[in-house]
């Protein structure tokens, strides 16, 4: 799902992921002096951020895809960068002042073990923070695509029924994992489209569950579902608003 090229993801998720990573980093509050995890990290979205305030020796980040961990080390050059999951994370007990994950408990194969291992990871005092798209709601960038899929396809499993991906889910997936003084918040982006094909052609690629269905259709089918994007989607250039869930807790 997401053993694809870094340039590739970019095209389709980078371009909302990196904007969102700027506000969710100012958001949890990471500090000068500060040590930092960044959980399911891809090419480095969060990592970028973190780096940029805490230099490359006070960050780690783990992902399981080794074209990402591969984009990751030449992007970042001297950061601790490991191969892992969420489940089951590479690091000493109580290391890191916070543990975030950007747009992955809804990927976790167990999102309760996920956040216990972050919060095991984090020192007593620490956040650990994720944040995941509005797909419920409506707001996430690739909500549009998943209409058009319904209209069409109304038995189609979306991303709706992740873990995350409605209100309150995760302020109750950090309840879980035993974290304190839990808040929550709504992170907008907006990103700018020049051209309907600049905005579809990153979904032929295979990424993730949107690019998986894509794939999975003929030629007739995909050709229809372009053009109900199409339709959906306002005259270019248009700007799209996405929408994420944050919440964050303390250990």
């Amino acid at each position: 799902m997401f053993d694809v090229a870094a340039d590739v993801y970019g095209r389709f998720m980078g371009r909302y992921s990196e904007p969102l990573a700027e506000q969710f980093v100012d958001w949890v509050g990471v500090q000068p002096g500060q040590r930092a995890l960044d959980v399911g990290s891809g090419p480095g979205a969060v990592a970028a951020r973190l780096v940029d305030r805490l230099g490359p020796a006070a960050v780690s980040a783990v992902d399981p895809s080794t074209p990402f961990l591969t984009a990751l080390r030449a992007r970042l050059p001297g950061l601790d960068v490991q191969s892992g999951t969420a489940e089951h994370l590479p690091f000493p007990d109580a290391f890191f002042d916070h543990s975030l994950a950007q747009l992955v408990v809804h990927f976790m194969r167990d999102p309760a073990a996920g956040l216990s291992e972050m919060a095991r990871v984090t020192r007593p005092g620490g956040s650990v923070s994720a944040c995941v798209w509005d797909f419920v709601g409506g707001r996430a960038p690739l909500s549009t695509f998943w209409r058009a899929v319904t209209d069409l396809d109304p038995a189609a499993r979306t991303e709706d029924e992740l873990p995350g991906a409605r209100s309150g889910d995760l302020e109750r997936l950090l309840e879980g994992a035993d974290l304190l003084a839990i808040r929550s918040a709504e992170l907008v982006v907006r990103v700018r489209h020049p051209s309907f094909e600049a905005w579809w052609e990153p979904y032929t690629h295979g990424v993730g569950p949107a690019g998986e269905y894509v794939a999975a259709l003929g030629e007739p089918g995909r050709d229809e579902l372009r053009e109900r994007c199409r339709q959906l989607l306002p005259p270019a250039p248009f700007d799209l608003e996405a929408t994420a869930w944050a919440a964050s807790g303390l250990v």
